[in-house]
Formats: structure tokens, sequence, C-alpha cells
């Protein structure tokens, strides 16, 4: 996997603002000797390796001023390993929980479309909340081989390139902790406002790295991962969808609930020293209990005006 070779300068992807103007975020910590087909994973363990971050001074985005270019990355997830399907329906179960106070404000539940759907554990949810049609797009092959069959036909294989519904015809578009990766995320929320039709709904869950475990935790937070070409906070993810062209704009943090065993494999210390607090964990049946916390994540929902 050659990342280098691909790799290309750009400015700001939400607002446009020269990266020239932007100030130090990060600097580059990538080896690629290091990289596995695990390091495009979903809930990976952490290797804390970044691009060299630098931060907006216009909207406040942090992003890599040096990344590689789409069709690398696009590779790069279509082939990446998926073993992470347990974690996966704890975190389905608190994003529908975060959500449901918000569905009411739509016209109506036709056609949902979940961006990043990795095995497609949200569909069943969105069948749940009432969604008519529940659709699901996952680059990675290893995802989907793994899908059950209830929601194996739902899920489409391939990137999002905002062409895959006519105008006005979703009624919702959902992306967890997608938006980081995506290489153009302004390209990405104007084609899911076109699709949308009128008082349709985009809902997206990200990290933010102003909250304050994020800030603690430096250059050793999770979020800090050559998967993210670019990070955001408040500030920016509205910036993001007002730009769109979005309208009655809610942000706001939430608490993530996993068992201690997952929490434990994100914390900033050796491989070796997780791995054996792990399987103590687990050996004294304390690794499944399931815990709260809020690890700075930010739920954005936001509308297409009437």
């Amino acid at each position: 996997m050659s990342l280098t070779a691909s790799m290309r300068q750009r400015d700001c992807p939400v607002c446009g603002e020269p990266a020239s103007k932007a100030t130090l975020f990060l600097e580059r910590s990538l080896d690629e000797s290091r990289l596995t087909k695990d390091s495009f994973a979903s809930r990976k363990t952490p290797e804390f390796m970044s691009y060299h971050l630098v931060k907006c001074w216009q909207c406040a985005t942090v992003f890599a001023a040096e990344a590689p270019d789409a069709a690398a990355l696009a590779t790069a997830y279509h082939q990446a390993d998926y073993s992470t399907a347990a974690e996966a329906v704890f975190a389905a179960r608190t994003y529908q929980a975060v959500l449901e106070p918000f569905l009411p404000r739509l016209p109506r539940r036709g056609i949902a479309l979940e961006i990043g759907t990795g095995t497609g554990i949200f569909l069943r949810h969105l069948r749940a909340l009432g969604f008519a049609e529940q659709v699901g797009i996952e680059p990675s092959t290893e995802a989907m081989a793994v899908a059950d069959a209830d929601v194996k036909g739902n899920i489409r294989q391939g990137v999002f390139v905002g062409d895959e519904y006519p105008p006005n015809s979703l009624s919702f578009i959902c992306c967890f902790q997608t938006l980081e990766h995506v290489p153009d995320p302004r390209g990405f929320v104007e084609a899911a406002f076109q699709m949308l039709e009128p008082g349709g709904m985009i809902a997206l869950i990200t990290h933010d790295y102003t909250a304050p475990i994020n800030r603690i935790l430096g250059k050793r937070s999770p979020i800090i991962d050559i998967e993210h070409v670019q990070i955001f906070c408040p500030q920016a993810l509205r910036h993001l969808v007002t730009a769109a062209g979005y309208s009655s704009v809610a942000i706001q943090s939430f608490r993530n609930v996993y068992p201690l065993s997952y929490w434990m494999s994100l914390l900033p210390v050796p491989n070796a020293a997780k791995l054996g607090a792990i399987s103590v964990l687990r050996t004294v049946g304390l690794g499944s209990i399931l815990v709260g916390m809020n690890v700075g994540n930010l739920l954005t929902v936001a509308q297409k005006p009437l």
C-alpha cells in the first residue's frame, strides 16, 4: 500500500481557504512501514500516525495540507479488514437513541441512505424508525462479506460519489464517523443536499478535536489517525452545513456506550499492556460490562428547507 506516491497538496476542504494561511496543528508522523490492512479499518487499535495537519483560520477545520488522492483512499478502504461487528452493534444503538428526538421534524420517512454503512447494522434501526426503504453504501468488501442476510441486499459496494439518487428523492441521509475520511466533505454535503427532498434531513456523527478529552490527550488521542484527512469542531461543522444551504442546524455532544474491553483498546499505552489488561478483564468477567462516556463525539443534524 503506497500512500505517499499519491499525496497531493490541498486547501481547506470546508471553506476553501489556502493551506498557506492556516496554522500548524500537528507535524506529519506517517510511517508507511507500519501500515497494514487494519490501518483503514473501522474502530481499529489506534496507531497515532497523522499527515501534516493545519488549522484553517476561517472555519477552524483541522485538515491534512497534503493527503492521498481520492483514488488511493478508495482503494485503501476497499481492501481494509473489518473486525468490529460487535462494537458496531453498540454504536448503532447509541446513534438511534440520539437521533430519534429529531426525526419528528421530517415531513415523511421515505428512503433513508447511510453512507459508510459497514455491515449494515444501522439499516435495521432505520427500518425500526419507520423508513420505507433503507440503503447503505460501503467501500469495504470485507464488511459486506460478513453482513447479515436481512440487510446484505440493501448494501451497495463502493464509495459515495454524489449521483446515486436523483434530486429531491431521499428523506434522510446519515453518515457516522465517516466524514473525516472523505477527500471532499464540502462536495459530500452539497451532493447530499441535492438528493434530499425538501424538509429532508442529514445526520452526521464526527469527532470534536476541541473536546476536553482530545485536548488532554493531544497527539495521543485516537482521533489523530491517517484515516482522518480532516477533523472537525462545532464551528467547522456549522460552517460546512450552512454553506451548503441547510437550515435548522443542531450540533450536540453525546455519550457513547461500549464494553469496557473496547474502551481499554483505545488507551494511549503500549499494545502489549493493553492486550494484557483486556485479557485480564475478560478472564474475570468484566470485559463485557457496558460503560457510557462522552469521548468528544458530535451529532450534527440539519434540514433542507421546505
